[in-house]
């Protein structure tokens, strides 16, 4: 069983750097953006939910694709942040909150996760694999973006998403894997 990361950790880490993982700046996470982006199926989204948002760079490229999006994170400065970068774009909001505890209510035909799946700890994981299956619409789909790397935890991003997928019991793809990450889909 792994455990999920304090949540004082990423307050610590947002307070240190107000882009701890280089999101608005990595040529790393531009190409995994763009490979996010690609690998949805050419449609639009009526509602979509993205989930650890951070500072909203993906969340503001998710929303040109959903008539409604909610991003959520754990850490207020982070929210803050991704309100800036998501201002122009108002059928986006963004709420301070902490998965699975913390899930929305409302149906979704789009759910995202990048690379958040190990924080949650093999419980979380489960739990919040049930809870987006529930919230998923029909013919909805999950993303998965998971880095393939050290994660500092006691989950690997391997692990996370075939943890994740066993325990969703959806439909699932394999989108794109590289040696640093993966992009898996299911389908509702």
């Amino acid at each position: 069983m792994t455990q999920a990361t304090d949540p004082d950790h990423f307050e610590r880490l947002y307070a240190a750097n107000p882009d701890p993982w280089s999101f608005t700046s990595s040529a790393y996470e531009r190409e995994k953006y763009a490979a996010t982006l690609a690998a949805l199926p050419d449609r639009h989204f009526v509602n979509g939910l993205e989930v650890g948002c951070s500072v909203g760079v993906l969340t503001a490229q998710l929303a040109t694709r959903c008539d409604a999006l909610l991003g959520l994170d754990g850490v207020d400065a982070a929210v803050s942040q991704a309100r800036t970068s998501c201002a122009a774009q108002p059928w986006v909001r963004l709420e301070r909150s902490l998965v699975p505890a913390g899930w929305p209510s409302g149906s979704f035909d789009l759910i995202v996760f990048s690379e958040v799946l190990y924080y949650l700890g093999s419980d979380g994981l489960r739990q919040t694999a049930a809870l987006a299956r529930d919230s998923l619409l029909p013919g909805g789909i999950v993303v998965l973006v998971n880095w393939l790397g050290d994660t500092a935890t006691d989950y690997g991003g391997a692990a996370a998403a075939q943890d994740f997928i066993a325990a969703s019991g959806l439909r699932h793809e394999t989108a794109k894997q590289n040696e640093q990450y993966r992009i898996d889909l299911l389908f509702g």
